[in-house]
């Protein structure tokens, strides 16, 4: 029985560290060779540029950070110790199913199936958040190499796809050409912004997570930038970002406080 589950164990592991460099592989060839003659840094341009929630194009360059994390952490679960933990075991299972859902977003929304893509998108935030919820970040204190190669990769990618999946469902109603029930794109883009903000602030609360909720500010300055001809976007993007670094630090500090009590 031993035997067996310590085969399962380093299969899971395996499995994991293989489905991260594929979602990188096909990331990268997506870029290089799409299907369709334009890759999704173009589709955003062209297709979605009136989309007004879309970062500037440099915040993608985060996804370079979120591959180094993930590919950090599929080496860190490959060691024989936390091979043997459950949580591990469980969160690495949930990433393999955000990497092939991540794998098949790619081929969708390169082939302009939009509505589609945002079920794929879904299916990565949901399988990242029970990932996140199982190594219990920012609930439990663990060892700094668990912090900096477990929760801090999953921080980011699910920052990331949290806000990943607000601009996926922005640019599927775009597409189809929906009119808002008679709101203003700019006053919907508003009210998404506050909205991502309060879950943001929830886990900015909550778990004190540096990592999740710094990207959320990356990414809310780039949509300013982006925008800086839209007041009330810019103003609703930088008011959020300094609402989300204020509550960060005041949750940090009762953090501290508290271990030090």
């Amino acid at each position: 029985m031993k035997t067996s589950t310590t085969k399962s164990s380093l299969g899971i592991a395996i499995a994991t560290l293989l489905a991260i460099l594929a979602t990188l592989t096909i990331n990268a060839l997506s870029n290089f060779f799409p299907l369709k003659g334009a890759n999704i840094g173009k589709i955003s341009n062209t297709v979605f540029q009136g989309v007004q929630i879309t970062p500037a194009n440099y915040a993608f360059a985060i996804w370079g950070l979120i591959y180094i994390g993930l590919i950090a952490y599929g080496i860190y679960q490959l060691r024989p110790v936390q091979r043997r933990d459950p949580t591990i075991g469980r969160a690495s299972v949930l990433l393999i199913v955000a990497c092939v859902a991540q794998i098949v977003w790619v081929y969708l929304f390169t082939m302009r199936l939009f509505w589609l893509s945002v079920v794929a998108m879904l299916v990565i935030l949901l399988a990242l958040i029970g990932a996140y919820l199982q190594l219990g970040v920012g609930k439990v204190r663990v060892l700094r190499d668990r912090q900096w190669l477990a929760h801090i990769p999953f921080s980011i990618y699910l920052g990331w796809i949290s806000v990943a999946t607000v601009v996926n469902i922005a640019s599927a109603l775009y597409s189809s050409n929906w009119d808002g029930w008679g709101i203003n794109g700019t006053y919907w883009t508003a009210i998404m912004l506050v909205i991502a903000t309060i879950i943001a602030a929830i886990v900015a609360i909550k778990r004190a997570d540096i990592a999740f909720t710094c990207v959320f500010i990356w990414a809310y300055v780039a949509i300013a930038i982006r925008q800086l001809n839209n007041p009330i976007i810019l103003i609703t993007a930088v008011a959020s970002a300094i609402v989300l670094g204020i509550l960060l630090i005041f949750s940090r500090n009762k953090t501290i406080k508290s271990i030090a009590d």
